[in-house]
């Protein structure tokens, strides 16, 4: 099963740029979307379909033009759940699951801290998402988290860790949760194949950071440790330019 994670910045504007040529290029199994910005009533959802999946669901923030998640299937899941039941991560659309045969993926967008008030809020998410994890791999061992974490894990995941260690998004109570987060029981799958520095996945539109590669890795694909001998591959798919983010491959093998 391949499947695609990716941080669009907005499904239209994706939309305008390619998005649904380079995907059926890829052709993956499985698509997980952060940060779709739209209401699924505001897409034409025969545009999916044509391309091979024909099964789409949308998890939208509350909220007009912000946040929300979503995946899309060539095959049909056996379920999908819609938020985690926690009011205030569903009124912005930030966690999506579908379910195929005894793997569960989940589409998650973990918010940014870009400011006190947004950091405290990030933090109390990912308290709260540590626990709802922690129940949900009770019922579901075979769990993959992929998303936007909005987190950096270590110096080698940023390109200027020095001068960014003050910065939300590579603070070390950040930091240290999701390296918490991994212990409970996910492997980083992306370092479990690849130890090489200057691997990103989002880049500022300022300073010209794309092109000179001044990037942090922000997206992961977390795959809960009973499925590892299952895992073939993970890969940061850097020459996709449908947003500031670029797209993440994890690879599992099927039953």
């Amino acid at each position: 099963m391949k499947i695609i994670s990716y941080n669009v910045n907005g499904i239209r504007a994706a939309l305008n740029k390619g998005f649904l040529d380079w995907l059926q290029a890829v052709d993956p199994d499985v698509v997980c979307l952060q940060e779709i910005k739209a209401m699924e009533e505001q897409l034409d959802l025969s545009l999916f379909e044509e391309a091979g999946y024909s099964n789409n669901y949308w998890f939208s923030a509350q909220k007009k033009g912000y946040s929300g998640t979503a995946i899309l299937s060539k095959k049909q899941p056996d379920a999908v759940q819609k938020g985690t039941g926690i009011d205030y991560m569903d009124f912005e659309g930030r966690n999506i699951r579908a379910d195929f045969g005894d793997i569960s993926i989940m589409s998650m967008y973990l918010p940014s801290g870009t400011n006190l008030a947004r950091l405290e809020h990030k933090l109390m998410y990912m308290a709260d998402f540590r626990k709802y994890t922690d129940e949900l791999r009770k019922t579901h061992p075979n769990l993959i988290v992929l998303g936007d974490y909005n987190v950096c894990h270590q110096a080698i995941d940023i390109h200027d860790p020095v001068r960014n260690k003050n910065v939300s998004g590579f603070l070390p109570v950040e930091r240290e949760w999701i390296g918490n987060f991994m212990d409970s029981g996910f492997i980083d799958s992306f370092r479990h194949f690849n130890k090489e520095p200057d691997n990103y996945t989002w880049w500022s539109y300022r300073a010209n950071a794309r092109n000179n590669n001044k990037g942090w890795r922000l997206d992961y694909g977390m795959v809960a440790e009973p499925l590892k001998d299952r895992l073939k591959r993970s890969v940061i798919l850097s020459e996709a330019k449908h947003s500031d983010h670029c797209p993440i491959l994890v690879e599992v093998e099927t039953p």
